[in-house]
């Protein structure tokens, strides 16, 4: 059953002008400041001319502070007469889990836990480390890897400073990773503030607010994860959580006995998940046969 991101959204923005039909929406967490909230519209609207942002049935015009968002109707009306609102129309990736890790090269895994040993989201240790036991920590891809040729077409390929470039582009450098227990676009970082996380989904696991840890950020490190990679993970984020209804989140725990290939075509965005689940899985018997 795919996930419905407008569930419990507690925030809802519109064009003032047509006040009964939302833009998108917010489910609301402690960290989201009118400041993030503004930066967060930037990315979504698409203006003639600047707007200002307004909480219906009160006074309150959202000003780049860090005073908390309150949860409400926000209205966001151009300053100048004749001025158009829209949300932008661009496209944002289609992400799953699908057991990608045997894409990763040991040289990724290796550099991101000798980096981090700790998943750097919740700060929680990897006890065991030292004994090379990575149960339960994941090195995660900040870019995914289905979606190589969009990083090379991208540019974002040139910000990889520590590797020689090979079949991946750099994809699996350590400047795309960071170790963590959970990979999703439920949260992101934003760079911009501080390395900030921000949940976009009730946050159950209390990394709303948190900051980034340093270990995977110190200038000083060539194999610090790229600014500019979580600064694309984030944009998507906003994208994906806060457009609309939201992009539909997809089933990934299917039990044994499943037609996992029907309930895919049966699902939202099924050619382009299909496309993904196909790159990942003929992507791992391409590396499976050059091994041998």
């Amino acid at each position: 059953m795919a996930e419905n991101r407008c569930r419990g959204r507690t925030v809802h923005f519109y064009n003032a002008l047509h006040p009964e039909d939302a833009l998108g929406g917010l489910i609301l967490n402690p960290s989201v400041t009118e400041k993030n909230f503004l930066f967060m519209l930037e990315i979504l609207i698409v203006a003639s001319d600047p707007y200002g942002v307004s909480l219906r049935g009160t006074d309150t015009i959202v000003t780049p502070s860090d005073q908390p968002l309150k949860p409400g109707h926000y209205d966001i009306r151009p300053n100048s007469p004749g001025g158009t609102i829209s949300i932008t129309d661009e496209p944002c990736i289609t992400r799953v889990y699908s057991g990608a890790d045997s894409l990763t090269t040991t040289e990724f895994l290796n550099q991101v836990r000798e980096r981090d040993r700790k998943c750097v989201i919740t700060g929680t240790m990897n006890i065991r480390a030292d004994m090379d036991i990575w149960v339960g920590f994941h090195a995660a891809h900040v870019f995914p890897l289905s979606h190589l040729q969009l990083f090379v077409s991208s540019g974002l390929s040139r910000c990889i400073t520590n590797g020689e470039r090979g079949s991946d582009s750099w994809i699996n450098s350590c400047q795309n990773g960071l170790l963590m227990q959970s990979n999703t676009f439920c949260f992101s970082i934003n760079p911009d503030d501080n390395y900030k996380i921000v949940s976009f989904v009730p946050d159950v696991f209390g990394v709303d607010g948190r900051k980034l840890d340093p270990i995977c950020r110190a200038p000083d490190d060539d194999r610090s994860v790229r600014d500019e990679l979580l600064r694309w993970h984030f944009h998507q984020a906003v994208l994906t959580n806060m457009r609309g209804a939201g992009e539909p989140g997809f089933e990934i725990d299917f039990p044994p006995g499943t037609d996992m290939v029907g309930e895919i075509l049966n699902g939202p965005q099924a050619a382009k998940r299909m496309e993904t689940e196909l790159f990942l899985r003929l992507n791992r018997y391409w590396q499976t046969s050059l091994s041998h």
